[in-house]
């Protein structure tokens, strides 16, 4: 009886059986396509639109405030109200577009390709959405401005700005000129750059305006522009000499600071050679199990941290931003040969230590790359994603009370820094791809 049941339903389980396998296989092939190279091409592709959008929603939105810089000279203000709303959305709207830039870049590798694709077009429609609020907000703006807003008064109040912004930027050179007297040129290259660029800036806007001023006057400003161009251009000239400023002002702080804090960083870092020095002898010592592998590792690193002490020390007072930068890395580079050897005690000793001139040059880093960027208006969206990560970091290992932890959030924000510096430095070499990104974090 029961074989005979058996032999009746054998059919219908084979048929089952096969169904279930099929099944099977139709997950796996699915899940195989999904990671496939061309779902990874596809996101890959997804992703750079959705950096392009990101960046174009960045320069709109920084056209934009320039607009609104103008609200001044209306008679009216509450007439550009919506404009000012619609500022003040773009502007979170960017913002949250690079949070989930960041997110899509730093996405662990368990993610799939399409998710990531997902992401990423959720991010070109935000951006798209943005840019259109932006431009018909400023349609509606325009058709007021042309009815309302008299030209003379526009390039009257740029021409008011301009003598306040030259009143307090002052003399670039002066800070130029007080760092030449003290370091060498490689440290007052940078903040001689910079106050070049400040005094272009002003000449440029001056120049621009100077160019409206007779355009106003002779009535050839184009009555349907609503922002003439003469007037953009000087706007955006002023910011660039107050952002160029600004960034001088910061580099010759950290030079001071550095000056006065590189004698001591030299001490630290011969202490935190000594250190290992300690923990070296450890792994060999009579009684213990020894580590001759872990030895050899640490004593070629104790000697490579000697050398590059011994050659910073002769123009450390010459270069003291250089010299804190490097001792920074030398102090990083020894910790990583002992960090499996040493004890919990040791390991917050050497933090303790290294803190401070970590701390220091992670500034120098992060001011450096903000220059840099400031410089490319252009510089692709992972260039800015990293410098915005450098400075989360930083303010991470300030607000930590465990050195351990504040030291490894301070060496991420300056090697986020240095590579958003040569991002935005080398446009040639291109954003690096998801994968790359991750990784990178990652390995910070």
């Amino acid at each position: 009886m029961a074989d005979a049941l058996l032999l009746a339903l054998l059919p219908t389980l084979i048929v089952f059986g096969v169904i279930l396998l099929l099944a099977i296989a139709a997950v796996f092939v699915v899940r195989a396509l999904r990671r496939s190279p061309r779902a990874r091409a596809a996101a890959d592709e997804q992703r750079a639109l959705a950096a392009s959008a990101i960046v174009q929603l960045d320069a709109a939105t920084e056209e934009l405030d320039l607009e609104v810089a103008f609200a001044s000279v209306q008679s009216d203000p509450a007439q550009s109200a919506t404009l000012r709303r619609t500022r003040m959305a773009a502007q979170h709207a960017r913002n949250e577009a690079f949070d989930d830039y960041r997110a899509l870049t730093e996405a662990p590798a368990s993610v799939a390709p399409p998710e990531l694709r997902r992401r990423a077009e959720r991010i070109v429609e935000r951006s798209d959405q943005a840019l259109s609020d932006i431009s018909e907000a400023r349609e509606a703006h325009a058709v007021w401005v042309i009815d309302t807003v008299d030209a003379s008064a526009r390039v009257a109040s740029v021409r008011s700005r301009f003598a306040v912004v030259s009143a307090e930027l002052g003399d670039p050179d002066a800070l130029v000129t007080e760092l030449a007297g003290r370091v060498d040129k490689i440290e007052w290259a940078e903040p001689a750059a910079l106050a070049a660029r400040t005094r272009d800036a002003l000449a440029e806007a001056d120049e621009t305006i100077t160019a409206a001023e007779a355009a106003a006057r002779t009535k050839n400003v184009d009555p349907s522009a609503p922002m003439p161009d003469l007037l953009t251009r000087a706007e955006a000239a002023l910011r660039r000499a107050q952002a160029a400023a600004s960034t001088l002002d910061e580099s010759h702080r950290l030079a001071r600071q550095a000056a006065a804090g590189v004698a001591g960083e030299l001490v630290a870092a011969r202490e935190g050679v000594r250190g290992a020095e300690q923990v070296c002898a450890q792994l060999v010592e009579p009684g213990t199990d020894p580590e001759p592998e872990a030895a050899m590792r640490l004593s070629e690193a104790i000697r490579e941290a000697e050398a590059s002490i011994a050659r910073l020390e002769p123009t450390a007072m010459r270069r003291p931003v250089t010299t804190v930068n490097e001792l920074a890395r030398v102090r990083t580079r020894l910790d990583l040969a002992q960090d499996d050897v040493r004890s919990p005690r040791q390991r917050l000793r050497d933090a303790r230590s290294a803190l401070p001139g970590t701390l220091a040059a992670a500034r120098n880093a992060i001011a450096q790359a903000e220059a840099v960027l400031a410089a490319n208006p252009d510089a692709c969206a992972d260039s800015r994603v990293l410098l915005a990560a450098a400075s989360d970091a930083l303010a991470d290992a300030r607000s930590r009370t465990d050195p351990v932890k504040s030291l490894g959030d301070a060496r991420r924000a300056m090697q986020h820094a240095t590579d958003a510096t040569a991002l935005a430095g080398c446009p040639e070499i291109g954003c690096p791809t998801p994968t790359h990104a991750a990784s990178a974090h990652a390995g910070a």
